[in-house]
């Protein structure tokens, strides 16, 4: 192939290229240069070198963070996977009840994240709502219980997106398949765990990193819902990162966590592609087992 017949390519790909430069790279590249200064938001930022890195392990609430963000995204991912996969492929079903329930469940994707925190919030509070009639405990006021409920807000919300994807991929898988297992004698719950799962591994994959990266970005819902309460219990990395920058106005540290936070999505994204070898996009139509 020549040279000019390679032009066009570079063309097509100029635009998204300079968006992502200038969206991407560019702020992650001011941020990292934040993270080795001491700046209160105002004025000129002064040069530290690592010194907010070397503070990163000696502050708690940084620690905390991490941990808390950590089991926050394993709650995430073994609650919303097995849902979402399920109702995508009860949904994928041809039949007008199924779609009609399918609307239903796809009502949150229409709400925004503010009016969904708010309306669990009054749901959760220990006065009226639901939390009254199971006794009038608060989950949200609960150190043990707190992260759970916040879990399961977060999961009611992203639930419908992911059950999207898998209700689209569970509708490419070619209905021979299905029809030789019969022929064979296969169950339904043969078939879904022979031709169901596996053809619907790269979905499973790319769902999970979404999960993944995104419960290292939550914090509209825990900053509304328990303000990072009760004590630390629900203080995740990105509202920590909101509370020294905004609030303790420590731009650089606040930056540093920023890095970190990016750094740690990037690493696990890339760890979850390389080791399920979705990277090399093989084809998953291999046939009945």
């Amino acid at each position: 192939m020549s040279a000019r017949s390679q032009r066009p390519g570079f063309g097509w790909a100029a635009p998204a290229t300079v968006f992502f430069v200038a969206f991407g790279i560019l702020p992650i590249a001011i941020v990292a240069y934040l993270s080795l200064t001491r700046w209160n938001g105002l004025g000129s930022p002064e040069w530290a070198g690592l010194e907010n890195w070397r503070a990163l392990p000696d502050d708690p609430d940084a620690l905390n963070g991490i941990k808390v963000t950590f089991l926050l995204t394993l709650l995430c991912w073994l609650i919303q996977t097995p849902v979402s996969l399920l109702l995508g492929v009860w949904s994928a079903g041809r039949q007008r009840s199924r779609a009609i329930l399918s609307t239903v469940f796809f009502l949150p994707l229409l709400l925004s994240t503010t009016a969904i925190a708010l309306t669990w919030l009054s749901f959760l509070d220990p006065n009226f709502g639901l939390a009254a009639s199971l006794g009038g405990s608060s989950l949200l006021s609960s150190p043990h219980q707190a992260l759970y409920a916040v879990a399961f807000v977060i999961a009611w919300q992203f639930v419908p997106f992911h059950t999207l994807l898998y209700q689209a991929a569970a509708r490419q898988i070619p209905t021979s398949m299905y029809e030789d297992a019969e022929l064979a004698g296969a169950n339904t719950l043969r078939q879904f765990f022979a031709i169901t799962l596996p053809q619907l591994r790269n979905t499973i994959i790319a769902s999970s990193v979404l999960i993944v990266v995104g419960s290292l970005t939550y914090f509209e819902s825990i900053l509304l819902l328990t303000g990072g309460g009760p004590g630390t219990a629900t203080r995740v990395l990105p509202l920590h990162m909101y509370i020294k920058g905004f609030v303790g106005f420590d731009m650089g540290f606040a930056s540093a966590l920023a890095v970190l936070l990016v750094a740690v999505g990037t690493l696990l994204s890339v760890l979850i592609v390389r080791s399920t070898g979705y990277y090399r996009m093989a084809s998953d139509r291999e046939g009945f087992l």
